[in-house]
């Protein structure tokens, strides 16, 4: 049920939600978002945006007033620490009592292979076995075969022996969680996985938070889908799984790539619809040197261009576009850019500027 943070003799506050009441408590102890995260069983990834909501309804310009706040509110007393301690998942007293525990292992591919561990890096071996982590972490609730991995991590250089066994081995052995070897990959007779509700994924919460995006652009608030747009895309670190060998990190290498362009074009799209034509030209200008054969990325550009009254620049887009199909395809532009091309000879604000974005 709502509760608010007020205590007897402290100042009268807002309503809060048991789990915004948590937060706030957790915040004026001195905790940082990975610690928060573990506490409150939350994916790290949405503990600062849900921080970022409760600073809004509190009406705080930043955490260190939310510290004050949670002090004057009484929910941590000074000189005597907190006022409890922060509920820890499944047990007594905790908001989620008898569930699992929030992730404790978390695996960034979105770049080079990052793994971290209760909040700590990890070392997880050399690349092969960096990749054998990878397709588990790729594989999201499903058990893959000794078979299917020798395939994705090594191809045709398949090695014969037990290889995938004994990288398996030494992954559990550097993840472990306590004295529990098993506790990260686990084995059935479909093969090996990722345990549930111990591994969160970078890549798997691109995907929530492009589903919350498009959730909140159906309910017409395409600054929250923005919003979430620019949380997902500020998961890449670079090229996806940069220097893991193998055809699966090949593949997913191109599908993540492909997939963070297309979310770049969609961003943009709603940029422009909310009339924000200066931040959908910057993030398209940078998009447009990354995939330059890309039409309809120069064409939203030229779009957001002309918006900003930067015609020349958005004629630029199109000859230079129309170089590189040239040069490297063949083929003259198609109509989206031609289409763009008149809106901004003509110079009337004529065409919507909307421009088929990729799935996102």
């Amino acid at each position: 049920m709502p509760t608010t943070t007020a205590v007897p003799g402290a100042p009268g506050v807002t309503v809060l939600t048991a789990e915004e009441r948590e937060l706030l408590h957790a915040l004026g102890c001195g905790l940082g978002d990975a610690e928060i995260a573990g506490a409150l069983a939350l994916p790290e990834h949405a503990v600062a945006e849900r921080l970022d909501r409760l600073l809004g309804k509190l009406g705080l310009r930043d955490r260190a007033a939310a510290i004050v706040h949670a002090f004057d509110c009484g929910l941590v007393v000074p000189g005597r620490g907190p006022r409890g301690p922060v509920p820890a998942p499944g047990t007594a007293g905790g908001r989620r009592t008898g569930t699992a525990p929030g992730p404790r292992l978390r695996v960034s591919v979105l770049g080079p292979l990052r793994t971290r561990l209760a909040g700590r890096p990890v070392d997880v071996g050399p690349v092969r076995q960096q990749a054998v982590l990878a397709a588990l972490a790729l594989s999201p609730g499903r058990s893959v075969s000794r078979r299917r991995l020798l395939e994705d991590v090594w191809g045709r250089e398949a090695p014969d022996g037990n290889v995938v066994p004994v990288y398996v081995y030494r992954l559990r052995k550097s993840l472990r969680l306590g004295e529990r070897p098993d506790s990260v990959i686990r084995r059935d007779r479909y093969g090996y996985g990722l345990v549930r509700g111990v591994a969160e994924v970078d890549a798997q919460c691109v995907e929530d938070l492009a589903t919350r995006s498009g959730e909140a652009e159906r309910a017409g608030d395409l600054s929250e889908a923005v919003r979430l747009c620019d949380r997902a895309l500020g998961l890449f670190r670079g090229e996806p799984l940069a220097g893991l060998p193998g055809p699966l990190a090949e593949t997913e290498r191109l599908r993540l790539t492909r997939r963070r362009a297309a979310l770049a074009q969609r961003r943009a799209d709603l940029q422009l619809r909310l009339g924000r034509h200066a931040e959908a030209a910057a993030g398209l200008s940078a998009l447009a040197l990354e995939e330059p054969l890309n039409e309809p990325v120069a064409a939203m550009l030229m779009h957001a261009l002309r918006r900003c009254g930067r015609r020349a620049e958005a004629l630029a887009v199109f000859d230079r576009a129309g170089r590189c199909l040239a040069d490297e395809l063949g083929v003259a532009p198609g109509e989206a850019l031609r289409q763009a091309r008149r809106a901004v000879l003509r110079g009337d604000g004529a065409g919507t500027g909307r421009v088929r974005a990729g799935t996102a």
